[in-house]
């Protein structure tokens, strides 16, 4: 047995550090939190100050009697990481092993590297009671807003939705922002361009202010037609560039998703493995600090890799830090490491981090700006040509961003210059961008509301629950007008733009807009964003020892507790956002939508009171194409009422409907269901139909290579394979599918190799 006993959240993390110490170290893991408050129950005590109930999930039982077992006779030493998860994790350890928390050996690391550890080991603590009771308030508030919240939501609005103190604001950051994209109304302007010819080198310029109409435009363009021009200034300016600071958490997110296209929950995990391989420091963190060790190592890099022009020794300040996070930003352990990483992805971040750490260190770029001053002697306003040059790249060298030279022809002040021509185009103020993942953390981030532990989870919770989704958006075509002078003369011209598209954005769904609106009228305090970013601040202030976590909670619960009874007398339809559209003109019962429990509806008349037995029942429709809650009309929605429509029949006599189901529009011939992909259900004729069922046979058909009952041979989007409904296989290369019998067939199924690993659920 072992001496001593180092005890790390994950198994990765302990292959690792087991490099580093002796024999005399076993070196184990507790697999994440060993224990946590019960998933269904509400484990958290109102009445004896909110104390929660811990215990272990039946999946960390055997980790619990392997870590008991190694336990036995050894000195522990708790390893998890430094944040207020690592801590409490180490806490629960204690716990269940039944160590003195003030005495246990605990140590901390910002990376897992030999000297690091080794230091560690030097300088134990015991448990910091403080961050573990900030984990706990934030794992207890987090408890009563679910507890509390999610079952009125269950009841009001649809079952199994859920409510929580950072994703709600998160969902409302995103329907806010969607509605401010619909209610968009673009604005138009002109751009006035002029093009000079200076010893056949063009010299383009601009006119500084924006042109309101169209009339305007063709004046101006008119006065330019008798102008002269000439140069009455020249300004050259030195300008710089500053690299921007070493990695937080949420900077690298943003980082790795505009440059590599990683969503953040990709982000995370691939930091995770490059950290618990020793590649990388502690990958949670909001400090853009680096250690002296690090500034000294990448300053010899620098000086030796490029020289001692392109160094330049920089120390940035954290803004904001909280008790939380590791105090040191995302770096290399190894800076003379350029490329790091088990395979390209994480190469890919690891060389990210690189030069952002580098270049962090490096000079800054130098530019040469040049803005040449051009009075018409017909107008009042100037024209300005801009150009600019890069002196010295600097940081740029390591970490990019260095655009082409807009070079400027040699012009000075007093010269004439002749036009050449002169365009005004109309541009189209553009609407609000959706979110991206990366824009979501950085405004979450600016507005204080999470940590950057929480972002990845949030956002991956919230795309789970159904409350967003990615999508793209084809924009708006517009139809600007332009103005062109040429050789003395004006001719308008028509162009075709597109504007607000934008791909692979979040986008809210139906029901993130009722769940919002339902939690800002009845439940504004929850999803403040001032409440959240306070509740933040209030956790930081627990891990600093300012104030006692118990009390907080209190204080938060007095808010709370009387909004969820309130809430109980809000009435179903409300809750779910239902919006009279108007009166259905033959019958004058009112047409109205709402959140239904599968998803938005239509409903023609009043919802009967359950109790009424003999009231008739409402009529219901689907939403037509692309229509939201929001924006549906009653003319729009009356027709979906003729759903499903009577279409037809088939030439075998067979009758033909059309409607719109959780999919999409479709028709449907007796079991079979054919999507309508460029058809109205509302529109379809019997011919159109027809031809669409007989397509769908002819793909059918070519199906099917031969059917031997139970077991078939089938062309699949890889190729042929081989099923008997449960299994399938792939046919050998060499085997003619068009040749292969049913003992063949079987045969392949039951040679069919094991997987060599089964794909887990996340």
């Amino acid at each position: 047995m072992p001496k001593n006993v180092v005890i790390v959240e994950s198994p990765a993390k302990a292959k690792t550090i087991a490099r580093f110490l002796g024999k005399e170290y076993e070196v184990t893991s507790s697999y994440g939190h060993i224990r946590d408050l019960p998933k269904k129950e509400f484990g958290v005590d109102i009445e004896k100050g909110f104390k929660p109930t811990y215990v272990v999930p039946p999946d960390k039982k055997k980790a619990v009697r392997q870590l008991k077992q190694a336990a036995k006779g050894a000195t522990i030493w708790l390893a998890s990481d430094e944040d207020r998860e690592g801590e409490a994790i180490a806490w629960h350890v204690c716990e269940l092993l039944g160590l003195n928390p003030d005495s246990v050996k605990r140590i901390v690391f910002h990376e897992i590297t030999e000297g690091a550890i080794s230091q560690a080991i030097k300088t134990p603590r015991g448990i910091n009671r403080q961050l573990v009771d900030a984990q706990q308030a934030r794992r207890v508030l987090d408890r009563l807003v679910g507890y509390e919240l999610s079952p009125v939501l269950w009841k009001k609005v649809r079952p199994g939705l859920s409510a929580g103190r950072v994703q709600s604001v998160a969902v409302r950051l995103i329907v806010e922002r969607e509605r401010e994209i619909r209610a968009f109304e673009p604005e138009s302007s002109f751009k006035l361009t002029a093009v000079f010819v200076v010893d056949e080198q063009q010299l383009t310029a601009e006119a500084v202010d924006k042109i309101a109409a169209l009339a305007d435009a063709r004046a101006f363009l008119e006065n330019l037609k008798s102008a002269t021009f000439k140069v009455i200034a020249i300004d050259q300016k030195p300008a710089s560039r500053s690299p921007s600071a070493p990695f937080t958490t949420s900077t690298l997110q943003q980082a790795a998703s505009s440059r590599l296209g990683f969503s953040v929950r990709q982000t995370m995990r691939l930091a995770q493995q490059l950290y618990e391989d020793g590649l990388i420091t502690y990958m949670r963190t909001d400090s853009v600090i680096l250690a002296e060790t690090a500034l000294n190592s990448t300053a010899k890099y620098i000086n030796g890799s490029f020289g001692a022009k392109y160094y330049h020794r920089r120390q940035y300040q954290t803004k904001s830090r909280s008790a939380q996070e590791a105090h040191e930003a995302i770096r290399p352990t190894d800076i003379n490491k350029t490329s790091a990483g088990r395979d390209g992805r994480q190469r890919k971040l690891y060389e990210l981090i690189w030069r952002r750490t580098v270049a962090s260190q490096m000079a800054a770029a130098e530019i040469e700006k040049t803005q040449v001053k051009i009075a018409i002697s017909t107008r009042d306003e100037l024209l300005i040509a801009s150009g600019e040059v890069l002196k010295f790249d600097g940081f740029m060298k390591v970490y990019g961003g260095a655009k082409d030279d807009q070079l400027l022809p040699n012009v000075k002040v007093g010269d004439s210059l002749q036009l050449a021509k002169a365009t005004a185009t109309e541009n189209f103020s553009r609407p609000p961008s959706r979110y991206s993942e990366a824009t979501l953390v950085k405004k979450l981030e600016e507005l204080g509301i999470g940590r950057p532990s929480t972002y990845a989870p949030t956002i991956s919770t919230i795309q789970d629950r159904g409350y967003i989704e990615k999508r793209d958006s084809d924009g708006t075509a517009v139809s600007p007008q332009e103005l062109n002078l040429d050789n003395g003369q004006i001719s308008p011209a028509t162009l075709e733009v597109i504007i607000g598209a934008d791909k692979n954005k979040l986008a809210p769904t139906d029901l993130a807009e009722v769940v919002t609106d339902f939690l800002i009228k009845y439940f504004t305090s929850i999803v403040d964003y001032d409440f959240t970013a306070r509740a933040e601040a209030q956790f930081d202030d627990i891990a600093n020892g300012g104030q006692d976590w118990q009390k907080m909670i209190a204080a938060f619960y007095e808010t709370l507790h009387p909004l969820i009874k309130k809430s109980q007398q809000v009435s179903r339809a409300e809750a779910a956002g239902a919006r009279e559209l108007g009166k259905d003109p033959a019958s004058g019962k009112p047409v109205i939508v709402r959140y239904a429990r599968f998803g938005p509806v239509l409903q023609l008349g009043q919802s009967p009171d359950p109790k009424d037995k003999t009231a008739p029942k409402p009529q219901f429709a689907p939403l037509p194409a692309d229509t939201t809650m929001d924006n549906v009309t009653l003319e729009a929605a009356l027709p979906m009422f003729n759903l499903p429509r009577a279409v037809g029949q088939t030439e075998q006599g067979e009758s033909i409907s059309a409607s719109i189901g959780p999919y999409g529009p479709y028709i449907k011939v007796g079991k079979k269901f054919i999507s309508l992909k460029e058809h109205d259900p509302l529109a379809i004729s019997e011919a159109e139909a027809r031809v669409l069922i007989k397509e769908q046979a002819e793909v059918a058909s070519k199906k099917v290579i031969a059917d031997f009952g139970v077991v078939k041979v089938l062309n699949g989007p890889y190729g042929p394979y081989v099923t008997d409904g449960k299994i399938n296989a792939r046919l050998p290369k060499k085997q003619d599918p068009d040749k292969i019998d049913e003992q063949t067939a079987k045969k392949i199924l039951e040679n069919k190799p094991k997987a060599k690993f089964k794909r887990k659920r996340s």
